[in-house]
């Protein structure tokens, strides 16, 4: 829609490029901005630069950080002998929520996807597979999202895993098929990581 304002035209469609904005929330988003006191949108702006300066991705994990290591990775009193696999960093805050996991995390940073042209090799996995040949895990939790191509991704990590002494599990599939991590509450995500099962 042409508002015959070109900035707030551009405004809006900014705040369309994010997942789930449409054109009406997009724009009652730009108008948020234009109620914002001159010091609270400089204020804004400065932290978008700031946190896409500073926010880059765990070296260890893939997840998150500002810094080499994200928070997980460097809390101690989590235990390494069990990994959970996700897709993308928003996965991890999903299954912190729960409040379930106490092990660490390795961010795919999506799945196979041959539709795509998504291979194993544009994947984190040779990353995941050092981290299991250091001899400190014990399990493997894939909790891709429930679809052909998280289903894909999680047979190539138990086949590469097969013979590495360690045990590969998936999540319980109280997570609807189709489904995102996303959106799923955190009761479901608590009841999918207690029944997780064998791959």
């Amino acid at each position: 829609m042409n508002s015959g304002l070109p900035l707030l035209d551009a405004l809006v469609a900014h705040f369309k490029k994010f997942p789930g904005v449409g054109e009406k929330t997009a724009r009652r988003m730009a108008f948020s901005v234009l109620d914002m006191t001159e010091e609270e949108v400089k204020g804004f702006a400065e932290t978008l630069i700031k946190a896409k300066e500073s926010i880059g991705f765990c070296n260890r994990c893939g997840h998150f950080a500002e810094g080499e290591l994200c928070s997980i990775c460097r809390d101690k009193r989590r235990t390494e002998e069990v990994i959970c696999v996700v897709e993308r960093p928003g996965d991890v805050f999903v299954l912190e929520a729960s409040g379930q996991f106490r092990g660490r995390y390795h961010v795919l940073h999506g799945v196979i996807s041959p539709l795509d042209n998504i291979g194993p090799e544009d994947l984190r996995l040779d990353a995941l597979k050092k981290r299991v040949e250091e001899g400190k895990v014990r399990e493997v939790i894939v909790a891709t999202n429930p679809s052909v191509e998280g289903d894909t991704t999680t047979l190539y990590i138990a086949r590469m895993l097969k013979g590495k002494g360690v045990k590969v599990t998936r999540l319980a599939r109280g997570i609807p098929l189709g489904s995102s991590l996303e959106y799923i509450d955190t009761d479901t995500i608590s009841r999918a990581l207690e029944g997780r099962e064998e791959v």
